[in-house]
């Protein structure tokens, strides 16, 4: 699909609403978007009313108001048009899961396997083009056998639908600019007297590819399909999903969550039929203007109750309760799983009625849902000699952690705090290898009263440089009663120049 007006349709819509075309275009000078390009300001988009008066693409500005003085000239904003774009392929994923954005105005669908519950290719087509008619977009579209071939007739012809074995036919009289190429590729083109793909075909390869370049033929063989091209779509693909189409638009949240509940039951059957639970689900609301809204919900051990299922949503629900706009309604809800895990069975006590819950998973997965992934964390002992990389901080959203990851016993007394990054010391001792008799840290002077140690840890045999000397460890305590626990890095008999730094402090 082509959007040959969407940086003007996204200023109309602003204007007059989203119906405009439908209910004619009320009084307003033509509207032009204006980019800077190089020294000059030019034309980059025009609407109907300033191409019908001879303004053209790359025209310069003052040109423009010297043809038309009531131009409606609008700054160029991409990043608005490209939003628009992303926003009308989350529309079309009612069509297909598998859409992708097409350069900076068109969308490619990936339709095999979907046309007959529209009725039929031609019936698919008229619907999309139709709807997205209404919602006040300029679109062409066609469908075909490649996407090379669907690009070229979308843009370049009145054809809405090719059927099969006629590539050829339908691609001979485009123009060459209708295979992808590059500006300068069709002028050269041109310049030869090639203005038309059939032309191409009729030339030897050979000459062709020596003439001008690989890219020529590969476009013409990704159009007639002798050579794949697959289509990237701009999100996965829904492991599982289940979508309910309502005759009337719904508002409420209370039903929004109820139709959540059902979704999950289907999806609950093909989870059994995987032995698998899902990790992360996702609920689609399609409102009857086009807008989209995605809801997000993961768990922390794979789930497939169908009332847990709907109380995670209830949660996300209630989170994002402002940010979500019913407007006129939602007319498809869809409920997906994104990602999915083999289910560990638990079997349930006689007394127990229902499925079993670990409660700490359903704790952990009602308190994200509400306030978001990384507000649950959880330290975890890790394989690491060096104190400061022996612990790290895990997301309980992306599981619980197992009973092998539970801190170990380790040698020695540790401290209850430790700093995130050894800090240096200044440090007097009275024998080269002995414990300090004194130390100034953050500018302060601490006297030692007592000290016990050394305590030697290595690092990990792997690791070389600066980082591969050993440290020695001493517990000391200051005439105060303050202890700290502090490290020599460097060993004397190495021929290495030892310094002290502090790593914690005890209770």
């Amino acid at each position: 699909m082509s959007f040959p007006r969407l940086s003007t349709d996204r200023i109309a819509r602003r204007l007059w609403g989203a119906s405009w075309r439908s209910i004619g275009r009320p009084e307003h000078p033509p509207i032009a978007c204006a980019a800077r390009t190089g020294q000059a300001v030019t034309l980059s988009a025009l609407d109907e009313e300033a191409q019908a008066i001879g303004l053209r693409k790359a025209q310069g500005v003052a040109e423009a108001k010297a043809i038309c003085p009531s131009l409606d000239i609008r700054d160029a904003d991409i990043q608005a048009d490209q939003r628009l774009l992303s926003g009308l392929a989350d529309w079309c994923d009612r069509y297909t899961p598998l859409v992708a954005l097409d350069g900076a105005d068109g969308l490619m669908l990936d339709i095999t396997g979907c046309t007959h519950l529209f009725g039929g290719e031609q019936a698919m087509v008229d619907e999309v083009l139709g709807r997205l008619l209404l919602l006040g977009f300029e679109v062409r579209g066609a469908v075909a056998s490649t996407p090379g071939l669907a690009w070229g007739a979308a843009r370049f012809s009145g054809a809405t639908v090719i059927a099969e074995g006629q590539p050829e036919s339908v691609l001979q009289p485009l123009p060459v600019a209708a295979l992808r190429l590059p500006v300068e590729t069709v002028a050269d083109l041109a310049k030869v007297g090639l203005k038309r793909a059939g032309e191409l075909l009729a030339i030897p390869r050979a000459s062709l590819t020596k003439r001008f370049g690989r890219l020529v033929l590969l476009r013409l063989d990704q159009a007639l399909g002798a050579v794949d091209e697959p289509i990237t779509p701009r999100r996965p693909v829904a492991l599982l999903s289940a979508e309910r189409q309502l005759p009337e638009p719904i508002r409420d949240h209370e039903m929004i969550l109820d139709l959540a509940g059902q979704l999950a039951v289907p999806i609950k059957t093909k989870l059994e039929e995987r032995e698998e639970g899902g990790r992360l689900f996702e609920l689609l609301l399609f409102r009857v203007d086009g807008q989209v809204f995605r809801i997000e919900v993961g768990t922390s051990a794979p789930l497939r109750a169908t009332a847990r299922i709907a109380a995670l949503f209830a949660e996300r629900l209630q989170a994002v309760h402002d940010d979500l706009d019913a407007g006129f309604g939602f007319e498809l809800v869809r409920l997906n799983v994104l990602h999915s895990e083999p289910f560990r069975a638990v079997e349930a006590r006689f007394a127990d009625a229902g499925e079993m819950e670990d409660p700490l998973p359903a704790f952990i997965d009602q308190v994200v849902a509400r306030l978001g992934r990384e507000c649950l964390k959880l330290p975890v002992i890790l394989a690491r000699h060096w104190p400061e990389r022996a612990c790290q901080m895990v997301v309980l959203a992306d599981g619980v952690p197992v009973a092998a990851e539970v801190p170990q016993a380790v040698r020695g007394e540790r401290p209850i705090r430790l700093l995130v990054h050894p800090e240096a010391v200044e440090v007097t001792a009275e024998i080269p290898h002995g414990p300090p008799a004194s130390f100034r840290w953050r500018r302060v002077r601490h006297r030692v009263s007592r000290a016990e140690g050394p305590e030697r840890l290595t690092p990990e045999w792997w690791i070389d440089g600066e980082e591969a000397k050993a440290r020695d460890y001493f517990r000391i305590e200051d005439t105060i009663g303050r202890r700290f626990w502090l490290y020599r890095q460097g060993l004397y008999e190495r021929g290495d120049a030892p310094s002290w730094f502090i790593q914690g402090i005890f209770a």
